[in-house]
């Protein structure tokens, strides 16, 4: 290759970035310091998006759905042909991972930033990728990958493997399509969730079985090859902090990794890489048992949601090797000149409720910002829009350090920094997982979140000064009534103001009292509390009590106020003239209202059984996951919606009427 004869360019100018978001912007950074022009794709929910705002160009090329755009393979290549580009990223997700998008761009005569459609074929596939593997005698988790998809074949070869066992899709990532399964009763319900699902996310409901190895690593290596069978890794991803099989918390290197094993499974995944001509950037996944046995799981033919982290340890841009191998370009490094330092974490912030079982949000985020000292990768602002229609990862925060514990201290006090107010997110629940004692020391496993979810769910930071006292405070200085705070005395009514509200769920009541000395005093149930406000502002508050000194966010809208101290979100309703609540809501009037905005994708009764409480009725789908709703009551049930109906959050879809 030192000649430029032996060179096999494939040159273009202008790519069009089929995918949105955080990871569109992401490529546009790369690709336009390399000379190159960006073209956006956007859904009807997107016309505002980020990415479309930043993109030299952008192209509409559907609805809402991702099967109407973002998986409308003819709409993105007619996008692309109508923009003038004369390539395209694929991102992650969406089509990054099929091949038929992969052979209908390189069939349009336009470059494919990755790997060939064959390759993505062949590893693309969980049941092709692990007989490629077993053929070149890489360990892979015993399972059952055939043809035969009937629910009697995999519950033969489900008890032959032995359970429990892992169903899991053959095409995309992500856990979609993916389910546990401790014994046979459950097999049948767990293959129709987990095809219905796969069908949704991949256009494939084909899935294989594992068996699953309790409480493993998993950890990933980063590969990357070029045409000229040049390949290298780059290390390891530590990515064993997961809910739902979908990766929260992932960090290069792995505390579990010694250089001897690093090589180890190095040298298997640049060996795999070589053996399919591999081309572009890759992702080797693989189980680490608690014996320091490793086995292969799959392989991502695509760009990875952590790959910051492995950029943060390498010193390089991924995706411009990306850009560079996709234009014919050699690897312009080889193994020995990869080189680690220090350490990097990175938690994906989601829109989901960890308190509810992680169920995905929607809505208008009231108020975003960002940790200024931390790699942030995102696409929203102030009064954007969540999306029913699409993943709930809205933000990817990353911290590097020259240790573990510098990179975990750092990613910490960001989080505690963000607000993101409007849309519940997992914000607190990742500050906690980063706190605990058995992610600090190096020991998380896959089963770290499901043997901790309460104790981390509850994991709050002490508090001296009660929120509920501090609540009351900006209710009262925050009213749009209010006199505005000024500094010293006061000749404002000492009378008491009295202030009944939710905090988080919980109904209080408190009285505020206005001195005229200027301070504040406020009555709860479990006490009083003295306040001397510093500086009060448009979404800030800074303030003196019990000899401490503190600052706080919020955001008011109406009778919700959002405020944000000591790294903790606190949700407040003004119920002060509210007539009081009835218990409809919570399903004791026989009602069974939607927890979600989502599709209807099956209807698990018929109108007029009789259910019981607690029994599954439909399932709906959002953010590209299933959500069971069950029924509130016993009795006999009247369905209100069809299978495919889009319903949103707080419909009434059944009602349950009691028996004798």
């Amino acid at each position: 290759m030192s000649t430029t004869r032996m060179l096999k360019p494939t040159p273009f100018s202008k790519i069009l970035i089929a995918n949105r978001g955080e990871i569109a912007l992401r490529v546009m950074r790369s690709a336009r310091r390399l000379g190159y022009g960006v073209v956006a794709v956007y859904s009807e929910a997107d016309a505002d998006a980020a990415h479309v705002r930043e993109a030299d160009e952008a192209v509409a090329i559907g609805g809402a759905q991702p099967s109407q755009s973002y998986l409308n393979i003819p709409a993105i290549i007619a996008a692309a042909k109508s923009a003038g580009a004369d390539a395209v990223h694929p991102g992650y997700g969406f089509l990054a991972e099929n091949e038929d998008f992969a052979a209908a761009f390189r069939d349009a005569g336009l470059v494919f930033i990755g790997p060939s459609a064959e390759s993505i074929a062949a590893m693309g596939n969980k049941a092709g990728a692990k007989a490629i593997m077993m053929k070149a005698g890489v360990p892979c988790v015993p399972g059952y990958q055939g043809e035969d998809q009937s629910d009697a074949a995999m519950l033969r070869e489900a008890e032959r493997v032995g359970f429990p066992i892992m169903i899991k899709a053959v095409a995309g990532g992500g856990g979609r399509g993916m389910r546990l399964v401790k014994d046979a009763a459950a097999l049948p319900d767990a293959l129709r969730s987990a095809r219905s699902e796969a069908q949704s996310a991949f256009g494939d409901p084909t899935v294989i079985l594992e068996r699953a190895i309790v409480e493993p690593r998993h950890i990933e290596i980063q590969v990357f090859g070029d045409r000229y069978g040049n390949a290298i890794h780059l290390g390891e991803r530590d990515c064993s902090v997961q809910r739902r099989h979908q990766k929260l918390i992932e960090e290069a290197p792995s505390p579990a990794v010694s250089p001897v094993l690093r090589e180890q499974m190095g040298t298997v995944a640049v060996n795999a890489v070589k053996a399919i001509g591999y081309e572009g950037a890759g992702t080797l996944e693989f189980l680490l048992d608690a014996q320091g046995q490793f086995y292969f799981m799959e392989m991502n033919t695509r760009l990875q949601v952590e790959h910051p982290v492995t950029e943060a340890i390498t010193g390089l841009d991924l995706v411009e090797l990306q850009l560079r191998i996709a234009a014919g370009e050699p690897l312009p490094l080889t193994q020995d000149d990869v080189t680690f330092k220090g350490h990097a974490i990175e938690v994906r912030l989601c829109s989901e409720d960890a308190h509810h079982d992680f169920m995905p949000q929607s809505g208008t985020m009231a108020l975003w910002r960002m940790p200024a000292e931390l790699r942030v990768e995102h696409a929203l602002q102030s009064g954007a829009e969540i999306s029913p229609y699409y993943d709930s990862m809205i933000a990817k925060v990353i911290a590097s350090g020259n240790s573990r514990d510098e990179a975990r201290r750092k990613l910490i006090h960001g989080l505690d920094q963000t607000i993101a107010f409007g849309v519940t997110t997992n914000r607190g629940f990742l500050a906690a997982c980063l706190r605990h004692p058995a992610f600090a020391a190096g020991e998380a496993t896959t089963a770290f979140i499901a043997q901790r979810r309460d104790e981390l769910v509850r994991a709050l930071p002490e508090d001296a000064v009660p929120s509920v006292a501090v609540a009351a405070l900006l209710l009262y200085v925050t009213a749009p009534s209010a006199v505005p705070h000024r500094p010293g005395r006061s000749l404002a009514s000492v009378f008491p103001t009295q202030l009944r509200f939710e905090l988080d769920g919980t109904v209080q009541s408190c009285a505020v009292h206005r001195e005229r000395d200027g301070s504040y005093v406020v009555v709860h149930e479990g006490g009083q509390v003295s306040f001397l406000i510093e500086q009060v502002g448009d979404d800030s508050i800074r303030f003196q009590a019990t000899h401490l000194i503190e600052s706080a966010t919020f955001h008011r809208a109406g009778d919700r106020l959002f405020v944000q101290r000591l790294g903790v979100e606190s949700r407040i309703v003004d119920l002060t003239r509210a007539a009081p609540q009835s218990a409809a809501r919570s399903g004791g009037d026989g009602k069974l209202r939607a927890a979600l905005n989502g599709r209807v994708v099956a209807v698990l009764v018929k109108a007029g059984d009789r259910v019981e409480a607690g029994q599954p009725v439909l399932t709906l789908e959002a953010m590209k996951m299933e959500h069971v709703h069950l029924a509130p009551t016993s009795g006999i049930i009247a369905i209100d919606v069809a299978e495919g109906e889009q319903v949103t959050t707080g419909r009434i879809v059944a009602a349950i009427e009691a028996v004798a």
